[in-house]
């Protein structure tokens, strides 16, 4: 299946920043309900290749809070999209954000697997350079393989992925 375009560019410092600027919006939209906003995925990591999207979690208490998150979140541009296949993870998309950088947004109540997962892998990746040496050389590859193909790209990343979640007990 052919699908959009797959960049991988290297480490780019401004993704923090990038991450910061969604984050004081989204802090301020929901205020004491999310608990946290965690940067996960590729960007979050100093050193790694990344498509530059920002993927974010927004951490809430569980699904009492969540009809007010939707609704905190449809006020700045958000709409709910559900779960899409993944349990304990919300995604959302956006409209008129041109004055953020692109990025992925979902809500996760605090004991999400999903959550626990994605905070996880990103801390082990933080821990070791080697593997984000790695990772970064896997990334670089797929894209050149598979340019116009996100599901190859994904499929070709797996096994890495798989690998680390096993050394880190997932």
């Amino acid at each position: 299946m052919i699908s959009k375009y797959v960049v991988v560019l290297p480490y780019d410092r401004q993704w923090g920043q990038d991450f910061r600027q969604i984050k004081n919006e989204l802090k301020n939209a929901l205020g004491d309900l999310a608990l946290r906003i965690e940067h996960v995925g590729s960007t979050s990591v100093q050193g790694l290749s990344a498509k530059p999207i920002i993927d974010i979690d927004v951490v809430i208490k569980d699904y009492t809070v969540f009809e007010d998150v939707v609704f905190a979140l449809n006020k700045i541009g958000y709409r709910h999209e559900g779960n899409m296949g993944i349990e304990g993870r919300e995604a959302f998309k956006y409209d008129n954000k041109d004055h953020l950088k692109k990025h992925h947004l979902y809500v996760c109540p605090q004991d999400s697997a999903e959550l626990a997962r994605h905070i996880a892998f990103r801390d082990h990746l933080r821990r070791d350079p080697e593997a984000v040496r790695e990772y970064s050389m896997i990334k670089e590859k797929g894209a050149e393989l598979f340019p116009y193909d996100i599901e190859r790209y994904i499929e070709y990343k797996s096994p890495f992925i798989e690998k680390i979640y096993r050394e880190i007990g997932i």
